[in-house]
Order: structure tokens, then sequence, then C-alpha cells
């Protein structure tokens, strides 16, 4: 009797762990079903996530689920003790650009840390770097051979230095900016108008030495190149530690908002603004504040080119049915501006090219959009607001912007979210204070901008800051630039279209929480993050305690333990539960690796 009931209980028993697995089993399924099947990532027409998020912090919304029930509970998959290294043929991978090298390369380049050339040195330091670079960080000297006559670089020794000319700046981009502030009789010839001329835009940048010598007068550019025929042009503007990005005038949106830019800048320009009837420009257009200026040259050989006069002639033919006036001209270059108002478009005659853009457009729209052949008009509020109705920099850094409450967010949460971003910033420093030597923080990178609370706490460090918005948060970039600061916006399942080491810090605040949301790799992000990474760079992890806990298993595969800290931050407005802030350090390392 007693072996029969021990018989029964044996079976209820396994039938019990038999119905508990294939509960578990289903839970599996669901969540993963739902994570990856068609349409299960829900967008709007922006391209936003329509899931609850806060409206005021833009935390993301974390629900409970198996896998943060498994990741509590310390289960993970097995975590590898190296990454193998990509062949040097990949040293220089950028994963947007570069598909052809991608779909050659095994499937496992993707799970692989990007290698840093044999002879990297750690970049020479803000501000010497601003006129000199490491010839082997960059071994690429055929601009330096094409552009002699212009002065763009020159090779000396083991450094490529930086004159600081440029195919139209004959007596250097210092001269230039001089010259186009007393065309436009700014005071004290000082381009910057007082502080009211602080986001430019320059497109086809070169070296971006335009760029460099305007940081000078607290003017930010960002500095726009295609990877063409000059394909390193943007590695050494980076390099340099000036801000720029790698980006096309093509047939999609920048990646901007709409009213980011006090100037636009085209120097020793070849580009067809008249494609497509004149769409390049009316994106220029969309990017400029009310008031905005564009700077435009072409070159003094085509002065006498009747093909070229045929070409300025149907330039001011549009612009001025655009409602751009000229507004000063010296010999090839001319500066236009953009009206204050909706008064010109409205006594335009009926049918006139090009067209207003519907009521249903929106203008802040910019990832993955398609250009669009209209005028964007103002809206009520910023009809005859020069400048957006911003202060002059540096006080727009801290001051609430009128855009605040088209994304729903009050002056007084708008200040609570600054002052909470200086406090983090100062806590982040004193946790890196006894490595972090003097100029070593260049180009910093923000991956979750928000309204760029981070990136305002470092005012007073010499660095700048690429403000990244998530495509969910995107909205909130517009706020980003009317601080006067410069940002793009991004999705963090992919790659970000940059060379490998370009950035010397990168600071990541619930970006892993977002990507595991999204069903995407934390793996994938980490390397990625390793690739943008330069040797001897920071990167700043804050998120929830199990993901914390998950990335520390990688940083000794990633060679990210050149120097550790993690610590439990202080509970604030901004923290999404339970968080934990990890700060790791990039080795620069030379052996001990095996290459794929």
């Amino acid at each position: 009797m007693r072996q029969k009931n021990e018989q029964i209980h044996t079976t209820k028993l396994l039938t019990y762990l038999l119905i508990g697995l294939v509960g578990v089993l289903g839970l599996v399924c669901l969540y993963y079903g739902s994570s990856f099947a068609p349409g299960s990532r829900r967008y709007d027409d922006n391209g936003s996530r329509l899931d609850g998020s806060d409206p005021v912090f833009g935390e993301f919304s974390r629900n409970p689920d198996l896998v943060d029930f498994l990741h509590e509970q310390g289960y993970y998959l097995e975590v590898p003790k190296s990454i193998p290294v990509c062949d040097m043929k990949y040293s220089e991978l950028i994963p947007c650009l570069d598909r052809g090298l991608i779909y050659q390369a095994p499937l496992q380049l993707l799970n692989s840390a990007a290698k840093r050339l044999q002879e990297f040195q750690i970049p020479i330091r803000w501000p010497a770097s601003r006129d000199e670079v490491w010839k082997a960080n960059i071994p690429h000297t055929h601009l330096a051979e094409e552009k002699s006559d212009q002065h763009w670089m020159v090779v000396d020794g083991e450094k490529i230095k930086f004159p600081g000319g440029g195919t139209h700046f004959h007596y250097g981009a210092d001269k230039y900016i001089v010259g186009l502030a007393q065309m436009l009789k700014f005071p004290g010839d000082k381009l910057h108008n007082g502080g009211h001329i602080r986001n430019v835009l320059d497109v086809g940048c070169g070296v971006a030495s335009f760029g460099a010598y305007l940081l000078h007068y607290d003017i930010i550019a960002m500095s726009l190149a295609p990877n063409d025929v000059h394909e390193n042009q943007i590695q050494f503007a980076l390099e340099r530690g000036i801000p720029s990005t790698l980006g096309v005038l093509g047939t999609k949106r920048l990646p901007y908002p709409s009213r980011s830019f006090e100037l636009a800048h085209c120097s020793r320009c070849r580009i067809d603004w008249l494609q497509r009837d004149g769409i390049l420009l009316l994106e220029l257009d969309r990017l400029l504040r009310p008031g905005g200026y564009f700077a435009y040259s072409s070159p003094e050989a085509y002065e006498q080119d009747p093909e070229n006069r045929k070409i300025w002639n149907a330039m001011y033919s549009l612009l001025k049915r655009m409602c751009w006036r000229v507004v000063a001209k010296r010999g090839q270059t001319v500066i236009w501006s953009k009206p204050l108002s909706n008064s010109c478009y409205l006594k335009r005659d009926p049918g006139t090219l090009p067209p207003m853009c519907s009521s249903s457009d929106d203008p802040d729209a910019s990832w993955n959009v398609s250009m669009k052949a209209c005028i964007t008009p103002y809206s009520a509020r910023m009809h005859k607001e020069r400048w957006s109705g911003l202060l002059p920099w540096p006080k727009r850094l801290t001051a609430a912007p009128p855009r605040l409450e088209e994304i729903g967010v009050s002056s007084e949460e708008f200040h609570e979210d600054t002052k909470i971003w200086h406090f983090r910033v100062i806590e982040y420093w004193k946790q890196m204070k006894s490595v972090m030597h003097k100029n070593s923080i260049r180009n910093v990178m923000d991956m979750n901008s928000n309204l760029g609370g981070f990136a305002a706490a470092l005012k007073d460090k010499d660095v700048w800051v690429m403000n990244v918005a998530s495509v969910k948060m995107s909205a909130r970039l517009k706020i980003i630039y009317d601080r006067g600061l410069i940002g793009t916006v991004h999705d963090w399942c992919e790659a970000f279209c940059t060379y490998p080491r370009t950035y010397d810090l990168l600071h990541a605040w619930a970006v892993f929480s977002e990507i595991e949301e999204h069903g995407c790799s934390p793996e994938d992000l980490l390397i990625e993050m390793d690739r943008i990474l330069r040797p001897d760079g920071f990167v700043i992890i804050r998120d929830k305690h199990s993901i914390i806990n998950y990335i520390q298993k990688f940083i000794t595969a990633l060679r990210w333990d050149g120097w550790l800290s993690e610590v439990e931050p202080r509970t604030d407005a901004l923290s999404g539960g339970e968080e934990r802030v990890l700060i790791a350090r990039k080795k620069l390392w030379t052996d001990g690796y095996t290459t794929m």
C-alpha cells in the first residue's frame, strides 16, 4: 500500500513538473513571438512608437516580463571570455555605408569588436588638435596631395597639419568668417551678432575648418559632408575635435527638426540646388529659423562662365518665389535671408511654385522621411518671431524655449531637469577625477539626450556633445537646438553613421532598457559602442540593476577594464526605479587578440 501511494505521489509530481515546464515554454514563446512578430513594434506617422512614456521626462515604460524576471534571478546566456577582432580591412568600417564589406564578410563579423590601427596613438588634445593630428590615426594623405594648392592640410613628418585654409578661404577661415560678418554689417565684425547666431549648418564642409574657427565666436556648426571621393574628410574633422557628421543632401530629410539653424553655409558650392524643383533649397528653408541666412559661394573660375550665370539667375528666381531676399553680395559670395513672416507667401499669385506644404505635414519629422518640394509656413506663434523668439547665447542654454509647449513640458519641469543633470554630471566627474587627465575628453555623445540636460551641464568644460534623440523621442530634438546645442535622431537597434574611434565619452542613460523593449541585442549595441569609442575613452552607462549586472559580464571581453566604477546613484525625479551607474574605460591594447 505504501509503495502504491509513493508511486501515485511520484506520478503526480512528474505531471505537475511537466505542466509547469509547458507553461514556462508557453510564456517564452509568447514573449518572443510578440517581440518579433510583424507589426509588434507600433509607430505613429512620425516614426514614434505608440507605447506609454512619461510626457515630462521621457522615461521608457518598463513592464515586468519573463526576461526581466530571469535577469533578476541571475539567469543569462553564456558570456564569451573574449570577442574575436576583425581583420585590418574592417578597421575603418562604417556599417551604414560599407554594405559591400558587410555582405562579403562572415556572419561572425557582426559579433566582433572593430580592430584599431596597429600604430594608433592617443589623439592630440584640444585645442592643439584643431591644427594637427597624428598621421598614424588617419593614414590617408591623398587629400593633402589633391588639395595642396588650397591649404586644406599638409603632411609634416608624423603629423598632418591644418593651416586653416579651404577651397574658398584663400587667406584662412578666420579672415573669411570676419568677411561674412562685414557683409552682414554685424557689430565689431563678429559673426555671432551678439549671441544671436549660434547654430550653423555647414554643407560640404571638407575637413571642417570653417566650423573649427567658428568655435572662437561661440558658434557651433553641424559640419556635414558625405563619404565621397574625399572619403576621410569627416574622419579628419572628428580627429581634430570639431563637431561634424557624415551626411548628404539626397532624397531624405536631414535628421534635424525644423527651425534649427540661424545660418546655412556652402562654400565653393557645387551642389545642384535646382534639381527636383529646388527640393534641396526647400530643405534648407525647413531647417532655417525665421530671418535665417544662407551664405553661398561658387568658384571664382565660374564668374565669367555663361552656364554659371544661367544657374545663378535660376537660383535667384527660385529663391525670390520662396520669398528669400539677397542681403549682401561680394564677388562670388552671396547671402540670402529667409522671411520673418507668412506675409510674402500670402501675396504670391495662385499656382506659384514651389507650393506651400499642407497643414498635415509635420516639418519636425525627420527620421526616414522623404524631402518635400514645398514651403513650410510659420505657425501663428512663430509669425514675425526672428530666431524663433530665442534669447541670445549663452542665455538660451538654460532659458525655457517657447517650443516646450509643443512637447507638453512646462518651464518648471524643464528647469528641474536642468538641475538634476547638473548634479548628475558633478557626480560622474567626481567618480572619474582620479583617472581623467586635463583635456582628455573632447568629443562626447549623449546616446539618449531627452531635453539636453546632460550636454547643458557640460557647458564649462571644453567639450562638444552630439545629442542623440531616439526615434520615439525625436520631437524633443527641437529643444536641443533651441538651447543652442546640436544633435541628431537615431535608432540604437542600428549602427550609428560615423567612423570608428571618434568619441572620447559615450553616455547611455536607459538606452539598453529601450532597445530591450524593441527586442534588439544589447551585445550588438555594446560592440557598436566599442567601435565608435576611442582607446582610453570612457563609457557611462546608467540603467536598471539587472542590465548593469549583465553588461558587467562583457567588460573584460570588450577590454573595457582599464578602469571601472559602479555605484548606486541618489534617487531623483528622473530615476526609473532602481538604477546603477557603471563607468568603464576602454584599454589601449596591442596584443593578445585573434583576428578574423
